[in-house]
This record gives structure tokens, sequence and C-alpha cells, in this order.
């Protein structure tokens, strides 16, 4: 069964779910990964980690979503010295069709601070790769995170707009409303990921030209060179000479030394970390001002994709054909079990009767086409069926047409 647990910034709200991504800073994806599936029960994990949000989506046996629940949550107050009960309250728990359908939303943004973003999908599919390339996936998370990838790209192209969606873009609204002049700022840019890559397309949009890009990975000239930004190699001279910053990394805190002493003009600093990049003793400097996630969210109700209406009714749809395929499977599974069992006896007869290889290589190659054709068709139906709500009348009809027998996992077959 699928279950997922999540720890978002509308579960926890951003002082617990600071400390939690905090507590995992550095530590690799699959790392991660491997401390979720410590337990036997859990046979696959995605572990979906951004700026306001941590997220597992784990296949566990039947029957142990409970225990598998409270073994990852008491590991997580151990790891962060947070409260049991405090965490418990804070995770959101789904398991199958409800876990899907969060998963559908989430790689939508529909779910995000700023509903609607873009840079999620992303995100979602960078995690998942991780996942499958360390051998973390099973068939049933690479069908839900595979779908999920096919749902965004469909309400994105179908749902309708209604301007920017994103922390960023909302980040650079109200840095307008704290500088008369945003075209004339210069913006430093401090990390290489998402973030700066959409900082750098709306500030363009903007009319903002002065952008510079500081990275402690030392990625600041690829950057600079592919966006038409300055590279800076020292942060304390990046922010000097800033009027803006704006930072969104693993790697770099800026504190009250790293501001240093101020010009006349005031400076805005725009965090968009999670853990925080920024001291918040910063915004208590004189000439300084401060956006931080938490403030951010106070101004997030600006929409993008709407979270009803075609968007909450793509994904409804989508939600309903993953849960009747899956619905479906059994019985799937027994019509290609029985049909694969008539084949490979077929097979194994013509070989035996053909006067040359070349003839039974021929004759095997056309009684697998032919078992293909006949199987797709009753496949096909065995979904519709199972979206109808009428999957136990097709695996009624195996048993009287074909004599094969669906009996959860197992397969019977009568009459060979």
């Amino acid at each position: 069964m699928l279950l997922s647990l999540s720890l978002t910034h509308a579960t926890a709200g951003f002082d617990v779910l600071e400390r939690t991504t905090a507590a995992f800073a550095g530590l690799a994806t699959p790392d991660l990964i491997a401390r979720t599936m410590e337990r036997d029960d859990v046979s696959g994990a995605v572990v979906l980690s951004t700026c306001n949000r941590l997220e597992a989506y784990l296949d566990v046996a039947p029957g142990t979503d409970h225990v598998v629940t409270e073994q990852l949550v008491a590991s997580l107050a151990q790891r962060t010295g947070g409260d049991v009960a405090q965490l418990t309250s804070a995770v959101a728990v789904r398991l199958d069709g409800d876990a899907v359908s969060h998963l559908f939303a989430v790689t939508c943004g529909l779910d995000s601070l700023v509903v609607g973003e873009p840079e999620i999908a992303g995100q979602v599919r960078r995690d998942y790769d991780a996942a499958r390339v360390a051998g973390c996936t099973t068939a049933t998370l690479d069908q839900a995170f595979q779908r999920a990838m096919h749902v965004s790209r469909d309400v994105r192209r179908r749902a309708h707009h209604t301007g920017d969606a994103s922390v960023t873009h909302l980040a650079l609204e109200l840095a307008a409303s704290h500088l008369p002049d945003l075209r004339g700022a210069r913006v430093l840019l401090v990390g290489t990921g998402a973030h700066a890559r959409t900082a750098v397309t709306a500030l363009a949009a903007r009319g903002v030209r002065d952008v510079a890009v500081y990275s402690a990975a030392g990625r600041a000239e690829d950057f600079a060179a592919k966006h038409g930004a300055q590279a800076v190699g020292d942060l304390g001279l990046g922010i000097a000479e800033a009027d803006v910053v704006l930072t969104c990394t693993s790697r770099v805190a800026i504190g009250e030394l790293e501001i240093g002493p101020r010009r006349a003009r005031r400076l805005l600093v725009i965090d968009l970390g999670l853990p925080r990049n920024v001291d918040p003793a910063v915004g208590d400097l004189p000439g300084v001002d401060l956006l931080d996630l938490a403030t951010i969210a106070k101004h997030a109700q600006v929409p993008g994709l709407t979270s009803d209406d075609i968007s909450a009714s793509l994904i409804a749809d989508a939600v309903a054909e993953y849960t009747a395929q899956q619905d479906a499977t059994a019985a799937v599974v027994a019509l290609r079990g029985h049909v694969g069992s008539l084949l490979e006896a077929e097979i194994d007869r013509s070989r035996r009767r053909a006067s040359t290889a070349e003839e039974a290589d021929r004759t095997e190659e056309a009684l697998r086409h032919l078992a293909g054709v006949l199987q797709h068709g009753p496949s096909v139906r065995a979904r519709q069926a199972a979206a109808d709500g009428r999957v136990a009348e097709f695996e009624q009809a195996l048993g009287v047409v074909l004599g094969v027998d669906v009996d959860g996992d197992q397969l019977r077959v009568d009459g060979d």
C-alpha cells in the first residue's frame, strides 16, 4: 500500500519545519532514503525535500501503516530533538488514493506556499530520479510519480494562469514595494539553484540589469556566463555593493558580520532558504529590511493555477484513472498469466515440430505477436471496468470464459 507522510509549512508552521529540515541538512538523498527504509515493512521510498516541505512516499506492507508512521515520527523527533506528540500532530498521513491525490496536487503546485509555482515539478522529478537511481523505488512508486509528472504537464497546459506564480516572483513583488526604483537596484543572488534561475528571468522582465551572483560551491562563474550576470568571489564585498540580496542555498549563512557597515541607502535581504540562510537578527540592523519565508507566506494569496475548477477536476480524473489501473492489476496479471502459460506450451510444441531453427523462430515471433494482440483489448476493458466499479464482473467473466480464477495475489488456471 502507498503511504505518504507530509511535514509542510501548512501542517507544521515554519519553526517546526525549519528545525526538521536543519536536522537533515547536508545528508545526501540516498542516505535520507536509507534511513526511511530501515524497517522491513518498507519496500520502497521517495523523499521529497524542498524549501517548505519534507515528505516521504512509502510502499509499505498492508496493515503496517500505523507502526511505520509511529516509528518514522519517533526517529524524526529523536534526530531533531523535538516532541513526539508535537511532530505527530504536525505530520499529515495519507494512504493509497489520498496519497496519490496529494502527490498529484503537490507536483502541480497546488499545495505550494504560492499556488501554482512552477519549480515544484522539477524538484519532485529530481527527488524521484534520485530515489530511482539509488534503487529505492518500486513499481507502485514508479507508477505514481510518473503519472504525477504527466498530470502536472497536463494541468499546466490546460489550466489558466493569471500571472507569474512562485515564491521568487512574490518576493520580488514585495521587494518592489520596499525600493523606490527596483530597476536601478543592484541585486546579489546567493546560490545558483532554481530560485536564482527564476530570479534572473523575473528581474530581467522588471528591467533590472545589475545582477551579481555568489556561490560558496564555486558555481558563480558558470551561472553568470549563462545568465548575463556578474560573478562575485567575496560574499561580504558583494553584500556591501548590493541594494537587494536574495538567497536560497544550503551552504551559506549570513549574519551581522557578513552585512557589515551600511551605506546611507537601505539594504533589502530576501531569505528563501529553509533552514534559514540569514540570521533573523539581521532584520534588526539599522538600514536593513529582512523578508523570510514566514513573512512572504503572509502575502502568498496570489493565484497561479486555481485549486478549484479546471485544475482540481483534472487531478480528480487522473486519480480516478490511476486507482482504476491499480484495482484492475490482479485481473490483468491473471489474464496475462493464463495466456502466457498457453503461449509457452504452444511455442514448445511448435519448436519440436519445426523442420529448421529459422522456422521455429518465425513461428515463435508470430505466436508472441498474436498473444499480445489478444491480451491488449481485455486489459483495456479491465481498467475500464475498474473505473466503472465493475472489476468484480470482469473477474467473474475471466472464470466463466477462460477458467481463470483471480484470488488476491494468487492465480489458479483451470482446464489447461
